[in-house]
């Protein structure tokens, strides 16, 4: 499996293609590739400031998961990020497969399963998931 390759700051991937904020948001698919890799690096900001790790997942059936937070002492989260509300579903969907997964006898179970969205509203499912606006990464 090849390693996902993101931005460290996808601002510079913006400038080098010359596209304008009205441009990026007339392409949603670009918008939420940059999107994934800003909320991506300041994952890692935060959980480097706490020694943790931040991680892709996927496997060999194709599930894939944007980011696997790891802290030092075992505990561990899957994080979905999406630019739009619109895919909170489908992110839903690959967390809870996910979690379906886990061989509980050689690992923990997720502290919890987040979707990081470009909304405005902070919202926990019935499934259990954590719905959170990029905005709340923020302090």
């Amino acid at each position: 499996m090849k390693a996902k390759k993101q931005f460290v700051d996808p601002s510079i991937a913006a400038a080098a293609l010359g596209a304008s904020a009205k441009e990026l948001l007339s392409d949603m698919e670009t918008f939420g590739f940059f999107f994934e890799s800003m909320v991506t690096r300041d994952l890692r900001i935060y959980l480097e400031a706490i020694n943790g790790d931040v991680f892709h997942y996927r496997d060999n059936t194709e599930l894939e998961v944007d980011c696997i937070l790891k802290l030092d002492n075992g505990r561990w989260a899957a994080v979905e990020v999406k630019v739009g509300g619109n895919k909170i579903d489908e992110a839903a969907a690959n967390l809870l497969k996910l979690r379906d997964r886990i061989d509980t006898e050689h690992m923990k179970e997720p502290s919890f399963l987040m979707i990081i969205y470009g909304g405005n509203f902070a919202y926990r499912r019935a499934d259990g998931i954590c719905v959170v606006p990029v905005g709340c990464l923020k302090d």
